[in-house]
């Protein structure tokens, strides 16, 4: 092939693809972005800032539908069998990508084999928050002071093998403090118990708990990443505490069914990314307590090969079974 015709073809491909995205952009039928929680939670509040801001750079309407129940699965089985040509997308926490396949025995779909992987969107990485009249100042007098009680300290979770429960596990494993593991159904019902004093404490999404912290009913003791967070400069990460290997991330991402044209993903890739970008989506993603971050849908795809292992490690030695 002489060097014009090699030109030529790779020109010819660049023509293809951007008539494939253009084509897919100037769809009139609209893009369904699929969330596994309810209106008004952590999810859906990074959700509709960025689907607002992917219909202007798509030029095509992102409407979000939610389909919450059972940690996210019951939203991704959905997605899992929608058309492959972009118009349905998966707006989904690291549980029913990462963490489901081996909690429950019967899941209606593959998390490894059904999903085209598009870009990772925010990180949430865990913060162990206690109420704000708990003496403890550091997550490391925290355990102390477990050590020293009469009883064994009660821990919350939102759920049996959601990532709260998953970072309690490591935390546990890592200590060996003197607590208990106390399931709830969702964030909610364990930030009133916090308040209440019916439970000492929760590993919590940042967005789930914002609105307490703000109001000083709750405070951080230590968070369960590699790097403290831009809202809680002051609060130590637990490595920084002695407190080592409890590291959880609740990130959210952005899928396709399988089978979704790369040339469709790319393109919802790019959008996903600029809208990230934009200022004005990035500082009211950063003000939730998330860290925006966007990736390629190799980086994604990776990071999910990753927290597979690592999760399903954790599910097997702790014996959990999905509720």
């Amino acid at each position: 092939m002489t060097w014009n015709s090699k030109l030529f073809a790779v020109l010819l491909g660049l023509t293809a693809a951007s008539l494939t995205c253009g084509a897919y952009a100037q769809q009139d039928k609209p893009i369904h972005m699929i969330v596994g929680f309810p209106a008004g939670g952590p999810t859906d509040n990074v959700a509709r800032p960025l689907a607002q801001q992917m219909s202007k750079e798509l030029n095509r309407t992102v409407v979000i539908e939610y389909k919450a129940g059972a940690n996210g699965n019951i939203a991704a089985s959905y997605v899992a069998r929608a058309p492959a040509d972009g118009s349905v997308l998966f707006f989904s926490s690291v549980g029913a990508i990462a963490i489901s396949g081996a909690l429950y025995r019967d899941l209606p779909y593959n998390p490894t084999k059904a999903f085209a992987p598009i870009s990772l969107l925010v990180s949430n990485s865990s913060i162990l928050m206690v109420n704000a009249a708990n003496p403890a100042r550091d997550a490391a007098e925290f355990i102390r002071n477990a050590q020293m009680a009469s009883r064994p300290s009660p821990i919350a979770s939102t759920g049996v093998g959601s990532i709260p429960h998953m970072a309690l596990a490591l935390f546990q494993d890592s200590t060996k403090a003197n607590v208990v593991h106390v399931p709830y159904k969702g964030a909610a019902p364990a930030v009133v118990d916090i308040m209440g004093g019916h439970v000492d404490a929760l590993f919590a999404d940042a967005p789930a708990v914002m609105a307490q912290v703000n109001a000083k009913k709750l405070k951080a003791l230590g968070v369960a990443g590699p790097t403290r967070l831009p809202l809680f400069p002051d609060t130590p990460t637990l490595a920084e505490q002695g407190i080592k290997g409890v590291e959880s991330n609740n990130w959210y991402a952005l899928l396709a069914p399988a089978g979704t044209p790369q040339k469709v993903v790319d393109a919802i890739n790019a959008a996903a990314r600029k809208a990230l970008a934009t200022p004005s989506v990035k500082d009211t993603l950063i003000g939730l307590g998330t860290v925006p971050i966007g990736s390629t849908p190799e980086d994604l795809a990776a990071v999910i090969t990753a927290d597979t292992a690592k999760w399903s490690a954790i599910v097997k030695a702790n014996n959990m079974v999905g509720e």
